[in-house]
């Protein structure tokens, strides 16, 4: 029986990508990736040539079982997304959670995912954090805004340029114009920026400078204004 690799790849640079995610994507039977096209750019630029099969939101549930029996029949398997770790805001999960299940063997790879420069970058407390990806377009966001809005802990977000303003104006509402919070956008890339400062300062700087790439979104916690006043 073989296993499972769950591979990241760069969020930008192609410098980022590791010796052994090389090793192992010409090594294993298969590559899943979730856009053949934007990976086939990426295998070919490290001049591997593993085949590749398509895994990705929309047939995921129904290729699920037949890849562990695959997996399990001594194929070893890689799983990749189009950029950064698998099954972070990216298809992965299922599949992860049906090989153990199933008694199949899984190695995650560290590399690249693009939340931790991000908070690094931002300057705000990074001893506890939680990570809420993306958050609901419609149904649920009111309800997930205003309880992250007691949240201690700094929060992490990912959001798309054309949904940005709206959602730094839904933290000015909830988490109030004051809260500190960062938004770094094509981290690795040539036009990377952090712009820190109050959420609703963000918002005035987007607006007037239309946000463009892929965007994380890292806000400090509710204060706690009893410690604040010792």
């Amino acid at each position: 029986m073989s296993k499972l690799y769950l591979v990241p790849t760069p969020i930008g640079n192609l410098e980022d990508m590791t010796l052994r995610a090389i090793r192992v994507l010409k090594e294993v039977s298969v590559v899943l990736a979730e856009d053949t096209r934007t990976s086939g750019k990426l295998l070919k630029h490290f001049d591997i040539e593993t085949p590749m099969f398509s895994h990705h939101m929309h047939n995921e549930h129904k290729t699920v079982a037949s890849l562990v029996r695959r997996i399990k029949t001594g194929e070893a398997m890689a799983l990749i997304s189009d950029a950064g770790t698998p099954a972070i805001s990216d298809p992965g999960f299922l599949l992860s959670r049906a090989c153990i299940e199933a008694g199949v063997p899984i190695d995650c790879l560290p590399g690249a995912t693009a939340f931790v420069p991000a908070l690094v970058n931002s300057g705000l407390p990074n001893d506890k954090f939680i990570f809420e990806g993306f958050l609901p377009v419609k149904k649920g966001r009111q309800t997930r805004l205003t309880l992250l809005a007691a949240e201690p802990r700094t929060m992490i977000f990912y959001e798309s340029p054309h949904k940005l303003l709206k959602t730094l104006q839904d933290f000015c509402t909830y988490f109030g114009p004051e809260r500190p919070l960062s938004v770094s956008r094509e981290i690795t890339k040539l036009f990377e920026e952090t712009i820190r400062d109050t959420a609703q300062e963000v918002l005035d700087h987007y607006t007037a400078q239309p946000a463009k790439g892929e965007i994380v979104i890292v806000v400090g916690g509710k204060p706690n204004l009893k410690a604040s006043k010792k």
